[in-house]
């Protein structure tokens, strides 16, 4: 992570302005808060696609006609919001976009962008990848240029999910599991831009069904809890059937009920190495987690860890105790 805190105060906005056009695109930014700019960014390559997360102090950034000239790396560049507020504008199109959003746009064309001083600093997750990785029509995609488009809701949410989880943690991945990650990215938005325009038949049956089975997956981590979640639901809920639902888990190693489980006594395990928790009994946890009552979750817990709920949790106790004392 760079961060203009190593910086004199004076030095900060011409700082920020120089990394956005080496490693963005070339802009031409402008502030009203120059004397107490304040920025940070950190950059994730995966491949051909990268990831950036930026943090800076409201200010405006014009891509002019002359700048594309001076430098175009033929992008779509995607802007996840996770704080403060920001409006855009591109190919004829306006959006007002908040912490939740995304917005797109495309590097080859002219645009503004404004994060007001009244909206606070700003946080933005952004994908940047070559425009000719995205498997679908120029025309159709620049419908939704400087369009707010929601991150709550279907593809979008589990693209928002994917870029979190991205910028915790694929760092530690290598090399090779980075490109992965990174055409996982574009599989995800090419699913959740074709949504949007109702166009999805322009995507190959291989992203088609990595979309979908990314939504259930998704599905499945919002609604462990739900003691009712049973293969039957996921598929009536996506609109396929039970063996078309088998079919997706069979190259991951395990069935669905099998990955509900997992994740459950996942969800237990960590609620009970929480000394903080402690005044929660274990069937309370449990049955927060979706299991049925407390001799199942006993019988699954043992199964997969070796120790019951409740041997678990003092060893656990004891451990967060002793490394207490030693610090």
């Amino acid at each position: 992570m760079m961060s203009s805190e190593e910086l004199p105060p004076r030095e900060r906005f011409d700082w920020f302005s120089d990394l956005v056009s080496r490693e963005v695109i070339p802009s031409a930014l402008s502030t009203e808060c120059s004397a107490d700019f304040e920025a940070k960014a950190a950059v994730l390559e995966l491949g051909d696609v990268r990831v950036a997360k930026l943090g800076f102090s409201p200010l405006r950034s014009r891509r002019t006609p002359a700048l594309i000239r001076r430098g175009d790396p033929e992008q779509y560049q995607l802007g996840l919001m996770h704080a403060g507020a920001a409006s855009f504008s591109q190919h004829r199109n306006d959006c007002g976009v908040g912490a939740g959003d995304f917005v797109l746009w495309d590097t080859s064309r002219p645009s503004d962008a404004e994060i007001p001083v009244y909206g606070g600093s700003a946080g933005l997750l952004m994908l940047q990848l070559p425009r000719n990785a995205l498997p679908l029509h120029d025309r159709h995609v620049d419908r939704l240029l400087a369009s707010r488009i929601p991150g709550d809701r279907g593809t979008a949410a589990v693209l928002a999910a994917f870029l979190r989880s991205l910028e915790a943690h694929a760092a530690q991945c290598t090399r090779p599991e980075q490109e992965r990650l990174g055409s996982v990215a574009v599989d995800l938005l090419a699913a959740s831009l074709a949504q949007g325009l109702d166009v999805e038949e322009q995507l190959s049956a291989e992203v088609r069904t990595q979309a979908v089975v990314r939504r259930i997956h998704a599905f499945i981590e919002d609604h462990l809890g739900d003691p009712d979640l049973t293969p039957a639901t996921i598929a009536a809920v996506h609109h396929i059937s039970v063996r078309t639902l088998h079919q997706f888990f069979r190259g991951t190693g395990e069935t669905v009920q099998a990955r509900i489980r997992r994740r459950r006594l996942e969800r237990c395990r960590a609620e009970l190495g929480k000394t903080g928790l402690l005044v929660h009994p274990v069937a309370v946890i449990a049955a927060r987690w979706g299991f049925s009552g407390p001799a199942v979750f006993s019988r699954s817990f043992r199964e997969a860890y070796g120790v019951s709920p409740t041997e678990f949790r003092a060893l656990s106790v004891k451990e967060t105790r002793a490394h207490r004392t030693l610090r």
